[in-house]
């Protein structure tokens, strides 16, 4: 009797451990096509970028070749020397990089100050403004060019950086997102600071930003590559070739019975490389950021 008892224990765990095995096997299967589909998926993303790179460093008559070939046969330098030389683009870049750079200094500074006073001051209507600032959230991009171009034309800012950086400065988004950090900012150290004789700004700038940086790591780097990758905005209210930033320069490089498109992939490679070579050094501050937001 103990001889059988013990026979269904010994049965039992090796049941037990049949399915945990196969538990186990499906585990490490279902991860592993899901892997192969992440594989497929990043793939797809970057063999396009790839693709413009080395097609930088092709001449036309590769670049139009049958088939196509992934890596330059004949490497050349003649597309980017081109480009330089042709054309204003390191007037293009430097406009670009102007803008990006102010404009996500506006966006972070105006963004963390609005949801500051959002998150952590009672004033009246402060729920009706909130809600009709999320409101313009559903309003369409395009329905905003008409009443935006009339104030610039008001205003005589065609053809200036003001023109191209002050109307997207701040939005609904931004402030939203800071709020969001701020509110979870303990009011406690806020009085604590006003007991200490701190003004009202001193507060936000000595303790509310610094425990709110992963969400203005989060803001600017949106913000930085909202900037540099605008298109429609820079090509309503610029008509001077001069002021024109890299993506607006590099579409005005396609003629009507022509396109220099060597020329063109170095424009386009040149001008994603601030923001690939960005994201590389910050993906972790990145990714840190929105995990916060994500948890609050």
């Amino acid at each position: 009797m103990a001889h059988t008892k013990l026979s269904m224990s010994e049965t039992r765990m090796k049941f037990i451990g049949m399915s945990f095995s196969l538990r186990n096997g499906r585990f490490y299967l279902g991860a592993l096509c899901i892997n192969l589909v992440f594989l497929v998926l990043i793939g797809l993303t970057v063999f396009p970028f790839l693709y413009m790179i080395f097609s930088a460093f092709k001449p036309n008559t590769e670049i139009f070749g049958v088939p196509l070939t992934f890596w330059p046969a004949h490497p050349t330098l003649a597309n980017i020397a081109a480009l330089l030389t042709q054309f204003p683009f390191a007037r293009w870049f430097l406009n670009t990089a102007i803008v990006a750079f102010v404009g996500t200094f506006l966006s972070v500074a105006l963004s963390s100050l609005a949801g500051f006073a959002f998150a952590k001051y009672d004033f009246r209507f402060k729920n009706v403004l909130f809600f009709v600032m999320l409101a313009t959230l559903l309003i369409p991009y395009q329905v905003l060019l008409l009443p935006q171009f009339q104030i610039i034309r008001a205003l005589h800012w065609f053809n200036t950086y003001q023109g191209l950086i002050i109307p997207r400065a701040v939005g609904a988004f931004g402030i939203f997102l800071m709020r969001q950090y701020t509110v979870n900012v303990p009011s406690e150290l806020l009085d604590a600071a006003r007991v200490d004789g701190s003004s009202e700004f001193g507060i936000w700038w000595r303790v509310v930003l610094p425990l709110v940086r992963p969400g203005l790591a989060v803001l600017g780097i949106l913000a930085f590559t909202g900037f540099w990758n605008d298109f429609i905005w820079p090509m309503v209210v610029t008509t001077d070739t001069s002021m024109f930033v890299i993506n607006l320069g590099i579409s005005s490089l396609v003629g009507t019975y022509d396109a220099q498109y060597g020329i063109l992939l170095s424009g386009a490679a040149l001008g994603a490389l601030p923001i690939i070579i960005m994201f590389l050094f910050f993906q972790r501050q990145f990714l840190t950021g929105l995990t916060q937001g994500a948890l609050k």
